[in-house]
């Protein structure tokens, strides 16, 4: 026989009730679209963070969204390219990524990084299916600039296969690898990859999960951080030169995902512990969130299903 102590039953049980119910309508404006996560930094290198933050996408899988992951590995082929004797360079922030390593880095990012993820999140179930973006022809890319070697530009988007897979209720992990123009691959940066996916899939959010807490006015000043601008405001701290150079990917992409109607963008730190559920699934959310300065009334949203459909209908009135 077990019994309950009184303070305990009175206390903690609220507050989890209390989570719970301000996580409803956040649920309800969220199901049955499709939120697309960019994933890297530090948050994918501690295998047990990593675990966590899969856990979170597979608990966003259940309540109803429609997840997809992008992802880098930038320093899994640094490490790579230094065991194998190959120089690590960079230009503009780009890795040079000569034509003689470009299997290698399709070998860590497909065969290694990818498949890491996959196996985080199907330990949960048979939810992951991990892609390279050369698969399907989904991404499609050019050379970006011949002193970068085999480091390409979009060219265009195929959404196709991964429509199919979320269709089919998996959670595609797409590694940024295109498929070359030439007929070879391509090494993508993935905050780009993931902003040209998001606008395709017409997702209904694009998620960075960042070393950062989100968009300083001014790095240096840990008192600027940002919890919200338009993407005029975010053009004008572009241009202002103040941003780190490691952040104005994120924001070019923010900006091309906003462009093409996506209604927000948000940047979170994934070092936190289940900063995706706090920014998804709160009032206050812990990161910064970007959104057009004006919204595109023209955009279309993947179509829901009937109960996502049900629910949408007078959330916009409980939300405010």
């Amino acid at each position: 026989m077990k019994f309950t102590k009184t303070g305990a039953r009175s206390s903690n049980y609220a507050t989890k009730v209390n989570l719970l119910v301000e996580a409803l309508p956040w649920i309800k404006h969220t199901t049955g679209k499709t939120v697309l996560i960019k994933y890297g930094g530090s948050a994918m290198e501690n295998p047990e963070l990593m675990a966590q933050v899969m856990t979170d996408i597979v608990l966003l899988k259940i309540i109803g969204m429609k997840p997809i992951i992008v992802h880098g590995g930038g320093k899994d082929i640094s490490a790579a390219f230094e065991k194998s004797g190959m120089p690590v360079e960079f230009k503009d922030g780009l890795r040079v990524t000569p034509d003689d390593a470009m299997e290698l880095v399709r070998m860590v990012l497909v065969g290694s990084v990818n498949r890491r993820l996959v196996d985080a999140i199907n330990v949960h179930g048979h939810l992951a299916v991990g892609v390279s973006g050369g698969d399907g022809c989904t991404i499609r890319a050019t050379q970006l600039d011949p002193e970068l070697g085999r480091v390409g530009e979009v060219t265009s988007i195929d959404p196709t296969y991964l429509e199919h897979l979320i269709n089919d209720d998996y959670i595609p992990i797409v590694a940024s690898v295109a498929a070359g123009d030439d007929g070879k691959p391509f090494n993508i940066n993935a905050d780009i990859a993931a902003g040209h996916l998001a606008a395709a899939l017409h997702a209904h959010k694009i998620i960075f999960l960042s070393d950062v807490d989100g968009l300083y006015k001014d790095f240096s000043d840990k008192d600027t951080l940002i919890s919200s601008l338009t993407s005029e405001e975010a053009r004008e701290l572009v241009e202002s030169g103040t941003l780190s150079s490691g952040m104005i990917p994120k924001i070019e992409a923010c900006l091309a995902a906003l462009d093409a109607g996506i209604p927000a963008a948000h940047i979170i730190n994934g070092t936190m512990p289940h900063a995706l559920l706090l920014e998804l699934l709160t009032d206050h959310g812990v990161g910064t969130m970007m959104k057009p300065s004006t919204p595109d009334e023209t955009y279309q949203a993947q179509p829901l299903d009937a109960l996502a459909s049900r629910l949408d209908a007078n959330v916009n009135v409980e939300l405010g």
